[in-house]
């Protein structure tokens, strides 16, 4: 049976089934750190010099860990995909698989607080630079390209204010001058965008949030060809990112409900999103369903649902009035949980000047904003302040 024409649902239940050579109902938990050589030692040392073999070092790979990746590769319709012990270790590995020392990159300046600190304090002692341009501007990316460009950074949906990136036009961009594409698709996931069906080289994802779901892993995938997969394997092996074969497993039984939770968690996303919008207290609401979004028709191209994250601005008379509104007191109740990571099955909620670095928070102004992220759970109208006892 052709796996590209099964649907979502029976991808995300049956897909790579083949791994699983028991006759557990359950994939097992290849709990092991190494495995007995076969008795052809030419075999042996063919599995040695193999990329991601599933049963010879758990470092380089095992059959957990590929039954997953067999099943987001085809998520985002990749040939391969490798998965990492963190969305940092993803995003670091795939960038120091395509940017070598002296080269380039050209990245966005709305980024996940992770990805600017490798940018901008780790990977400079490496010898390599990055321009920070707007995202919403996709010639801004071309305006910045040098001769030793190796690399272009995306991120979208991307906090806080859900701004967009052009896939299509960053990825033609690219192209034309012979230079990789990496797209951080978290915020969205590939049921909701597909970056390499815009032209995207490579797609990272933190399986942390939404591919996970349950706030029990972490984890992290890189999705392109097979020949970069390689090369991004090669730099987890040697820089220690092994998914362990039990996070490999809970994130396998996460990916059979995320259609489920995408679903449900964009719809109350879209709800709140609306509610919010119209609410007198609230100023200004950043989500890519709003009518009121400045790209919300590039949202309507390239995504399919838009995404389960929003954040909204408080009115007030002043910048200080809305800021102390908007960072005192707890935004929690019993639905909705304050806290730093999104993508549970939960609505959580936070001001971003308590999570996100200071040079981030700088950029908008100082004014105060609060990002909700929806779980599976249809929220109330709104998550409200927990009185004060």
């Amino acid at each position: 049976m052709n796996v590209r024409n099964w649907h979502i649902e029976t991808l995300l239940i049956h897909g790579g089934e083949w791994h699983n050579t028991t006759r557990a109902v359950v994939p097992p938990i290849w709990q092991t750190s190494t495995y007995k050589a076969p008795d052809d030692a030419d075999a042996f040392a063919e599995l040695a010099r193999s990329p991601n073999p599933k049963e010879f070092y758990s470092r380089y790979g095992n059959p957990t860990s590929a039954q997953v990746q067999e099943i987001l590769a085809q998520l985002e319709g990749a040939e391969a995909a490798v998965l990492t012990a963190s969305g940092m270790g993803a995003i670091s590995s795939a960038v120091l698989a395509v940017v070598k020392a002296g080269g380039h990159i050209v990245s966005q300046t709305s980024l996940y607080a992770g990805t600017l600190t490798l940018f901008r304090d780790v990977l400079p002692a490496l010898g390599i630079e990055t321009t920070f341009v707007e995202q919403t501007d996709a010639q801004a990316f071309e305006q910045a390209i040098r001769p030793n460009t190796q690399l272009l950074y995306v991120e979208t949906p991307a906090n806080p204010l859900m701004k967009l990136t052009d896939l299509q036009a960053v990825a033609t961009i690219a192209k034309s001058k012979g230079i990789f594409t990496l797209c951080d698709n978290t915020f969205a996931t590939p049921l909701v965008q597909q970056p390499l069906q815009w032209g995207i080289d490579a797609v990272v994802h933190s399986a942390t949030k939404f591919l996970g779901g349950h706030s029990d892993l972490t984890a992290g995938v890189v999705c392109g060809s097979k020949a970069f997969i390689e090369a991004v394997w090669k730099k987890t092996v040697i820089l220690g990112c092994a998914l362990s074969a039990f996070d490999a497993w809970l994130l396998l039984r996460g990916l059979r409900t995320l259609s489920l939770r995408v679903r449900q968690a964009n719809e109350t996303a879209a709800k709140l999103a609306a509610y919010l919008h119209s609410h007198p207290k609230v100023a200004c609401v950043y989500h890519p369903s709003l009518p009121s979004h400045p790209q919300h028709a590039l949202a309507c191209k390239q995504m399919q649902g838009f995404t389960a994250m929003l954040s909204f601005e408080l009115r007030g008379r002043s910048e200080q009035e809305r800021f102390s509104k908007g960072t005192s007191g707890n935004w929690s109740d019993e639905t909705c949980n304050e806290c730093c990571k999104f993508g549970r099955r939960r609505v959580v909620s936070g001001a971003p000047s308590k999570y996100v670095e200071r040079t981030v928070y700088a950029r908008t102004a100082g004014r105060c904003r609060h990002s909700l992220r929806t779980g599976s759970r249809l929220s109330r109208s709104g998550a409200r302040r927990r009185p004060s006892a």
